[in-house]
């Protein structure tokens, strides 16, 4: 007679089937995966590149010649896009390549927070963000403030779970520190200025905040300066001739930055234009505003309820460093430039959304009044968001497809690569029409009128104006060539 053992039940026995337990997908995997897809069906397939895109894109792409490079911008998002420029200069493949980036991103970003705020708030934090019609539109393109967004919110969280403790169990802080310096190194590396303005509200933080006033995090914090600054100051140095010389011409390329309130140009463009470039327009339907204009509201909400909260300074400090870095983010925006962009402001309404969600989601508890106003204030918010979406999808969409066309009209027309071509609309035509880009005059300069009169001895050269203008002084003796529904006109040299 056998004897039963661990393996083998007792003659008779019921033999016990192991439940399967089903793990739900965590709230933050649902927002993050929703993101993707509205970038996948609704933009990914309608865009082309953009004017900043060509110009990103184009560093790395051995199919094009690179545009000028001017000094403002920093080699972040080249080295992003990298990757997919080496295989194909697709466009829809870069921007497809681009969303999935961005998606994971989102995801990896606000999860640095679940152990701080739990999943709930930070699964609201992140809706928050992504649903903004901006962060919607910027999440597939080749432009650097939705990556300094996300990089700020993987920072400030990594630097509060090395103060709790939290990184990966009680005690151990080194995987945090690490996310600290990785992270604010990405913002830098993105955007220069960006990156020192996030290093500001972190390093007082390391001051301030008691668990925090150790070596590790400090260095945490510079280290990651450093080591993302470091192409911005080589190239600097290699171009301009040194960090002030660059800065210099920054301001100018960026209108002479100085002390200035642009506050009410960021209003104006908070549902469009991409770019407030004089901003002399009025306001897109002044309604779809509130939320902006109550964010100063319910930033101060926060505060006094992060300054009188219950709970200990840990839990505090979540509230309060999210809105110093959101502040620290906003000021060269609204205090130094003489323009406007609503894309300017992701990073500010990334680190906003963590205290907002935190806010709600506590007031709201347990009480149906405030669950009703929060979920109308929610409706009404993504309505206006909506709205904004579509509207400059639609606007975005129209102009990279003049780009395209353009580039088309000048084909038919033999310019052809090797070609180059130099006006209005320089970067995104010539990046569409396989083309170099050049300058003669304003901040893309990179030619000189010899150069050019050379170039057009030997190459397709074709020079830009708008639709009535006349033409450039070294393109009288050129060709007119009509370029319908574009509103431009495109001057091609003949050669021989």
């Amino acid at each position: 007679m056998s004897t039963p053992t661990a393996l083998t039940p007792p003659s008779g026995a019921p033999t016990r089937v192991p439940a399967r337990t089903h793990r739900r997908p965590s709230p933050l995997a649902l927002v993050s995966l929703a993101y993707g897809l509205v970038q996948l069906a609704a933009v990914v397939p309608w865009l082309g590149l953009g004017w900043d895109e060509s110009v990103y894109v184009s560093q790395t792409d051995p199919h094009h010649p690179a545009a000028y490079f001017s000094a403002p911008r920093s080699r972040g998002v080249t080295y992003l896009t990298a990757p997919l420029t080496w295989l194909t200069n697709e466009p829809h493949a870069v921007h497809l390549w681009l969303a999935l980036l961005s998606t994971a991103c989102l995801y990896g970003a606000f999860a640095v927070w679940r152990p701080l705020l739990g999943a709930g708030r930070s699964a609201l934090a992140a809706g928050l963000f992504a649903s903004l019609w901006t962060a919607l539109l910027y999440g597939p393109q080749a432009m650097p403030n939705l990556w300094v967004a996300l990089g700020a919110v993987a920072a400030t969280g990594w630097l509060l779970r090395g103060a709790a403790g939290t990184a990966g169990g009680a005690g151990v802080r080194g995987r945090a520190w690490w996310g600290v310096a990785l992270a604010v190194a990405g913002v830098t590396l993105l955007r220069f200025p960006d990156g020192c303005w996030l290093a500001l509200p972190l390093g007082l933080a390391c001051l301030a905040h008691r668990p925090l006033r150790r070596l590790a995090p400090m260095a945490a914090v510079a280290g990651g300066v450093v080591a993302g600054a470091v192409p911005w100051v080589v190239e600097a140095y290699g171009r301009w001739g040194g960090i002030g010389e660059r800065l210099r011409v920054s301001s100018d390329v960026q209108g002479e930055m100085g002390l200035r309130w642009a506050g009410g140009d960021a209003w104006l463009s908070v549902n469009g234009p991409l770019l407030c470039r004089p901003c002399d327009i009025e306001p897109y339907q002044p309604w779809l505003t509130w939320w902006w204009l109550l964010l100063p509201v319910l930033g101060l909400v926060c505060a006094v309820r992060g300054r009188h909260g219950a709970g200990r300074a840990a839990r505090r400090v979540t509230v309060w460093l999210p809105l110093a870095g959101a502040l620290a983010l906003s000021l060269p925006y609204l205090l130094a430039l003489g323009y406007s962009a609503p894309r300017f402001f992701l990073p500010a309404y990334a680190l906003l959304a963590l205290p907002l969600a935190t806010t709600a989601l506590d007031a709201a508890r347990g009480r149906r009044p405030y669950v009703v106003a929060l979920c109308a204030v929610l409706a009404l918010y993504g309505v206006s968001q909506t709205t904004g979406f579509w509207r400059n999808l639609m606007g975005a969409r129209h102009t990279t497809h003049r780009y395209e066309t353009v580039a088309a009209h000048l084909h038919r027309a033999g310019v052809r690569p090797p070609c180059l071509i130099t006006g209005a609309q320089t970067p995104p035509v010539s990046y569409a029409a396989g083309c170099a880009s050049g300058n003669v005059a304003g901040n893309n300069k990179n030619l000189t009128h010899a150069a050019l009169r050379a170039l057009a001895t030997r190459i397709p050269v074709a020079a830009l104006t708008a639709a009535h203008a006349a033409p450039p002084a070294y393109a009288r003796t050129w060709h007119p060539l009509p370029l319908p529904g574009t509103g431009l006109r495109a001057w091609v040299a003949g050669r021989g």
